[in-house]
């Protein structure tokens, strides 16, 4: 990592984003944890704390455009500079056939999992010119390049979060700014339980059923830990992958491998 660098995590307070806080202030970065409920930031900041790292937290909609130009000038002002942005925040949106998804349903969906990260972009790209280095990580989904049932508002989301990496990453490379997009499989944990509960259900299967038709997707037999989404985005933002960009690196594994 580059030294005295400062990261926006955005829905840092849990889960995916959590690890991702707590593996970049392992590597000496300073954490902003962005997230709309401040409430649930606390574990974070001391997780980065204890790594010996400056935290901070602002609560914030990652798709509205006020609040995330404030949080931008609350980071520059509190710490200086911005060298890596994680577009973590994300929602599974909901659960069934095309035709019985509510178009307020696929806004909600668009608004967090695909406006939020181009209004992140957006922000920060001004200055991580300014100061010639970036560092960019969408965090997208396998879902983005194949196909999941009754997911449409997610999966085109996440597919438009891929097109938007690659084209940033051609716009930005000139100014030594890499954006890249991780692609998580079935990460463990709450989130995913849900939807799987939701899958069954709209499916009349169980949850075990789903659960193990999942696992035997992987050549593994076994679901993603949120540590290793971590890890990825920390290799992606160090030096040793200054020359990987527009890239969207599978992290499922093996359910998908293109």
């Amino acid at each position: 990592m580059v030294v005295d660098s400062t990261a926006i995590v955005t829905g840092g307070g849990r889960g995916i984003g959590q690890a991702i806080c707590e593996k970049l202030a392992s590597e000496g970065v300073d954490v902003v944890v962005a997230d709309i409920d401040e409430g649930e930031t606390g574990e974070t900041e001391q997780l980065v704390e204890a790594r010996g790292q400056r935290a901070l937290s602002v609560e914030t909609d990652v798709s509205n455009e006020e609040d995330v130009s404030d949080l931008v000038e609350t980071v520059l002002d509190e710490f200086g500079s911005i060298e890596i942005l994680v577009n973590n925040a994300g929602i599974a949106g909901p659960t069934n056939p095309c035709e019985d998804v509510e178009p307020s349903e696929w806004d909600a969906t668009m608004n967090v999992n695909l406006r939020g990260p181009f209004l992140l972009c957006r922000e920060v790209i001004p200055t991580m010119k300014e100061q010639s280095y970036g560092r960019i990580v969408n965090i997208a989904s396998v879902t983005g390049k194949k196909p999941l049932l009754n997911r449409t508002p997610y999966a085109a989301a996440k597919m438009g979060l891929i097109g938007l990496t690659r084209t940033l990453a051609l716009e930005l490379g000139t100014h030594d700014i890499n954006v890249n997009a991780v692609c998580p499989g079935s990460v463990d944990g709450p989130r995913i339980d849900r939807v799987f509960e939701k899958q069954a259900e709209a499916t009349g299967r169980t949850y075990d059923q789903v659960r193990s038709e999942v696992e035997c997707q992987s050549p593994r037999n076994e679901l993603v830990q949120r540590e290793d989404i971590a890890d990825a985005v920390a290799y992606l933002c160090s030096e040793e992958s200054k020359r990987i960009t527009g890239q969207d690196l599978n992290v499922s594994a093996g359910k998908v491998m293109y």
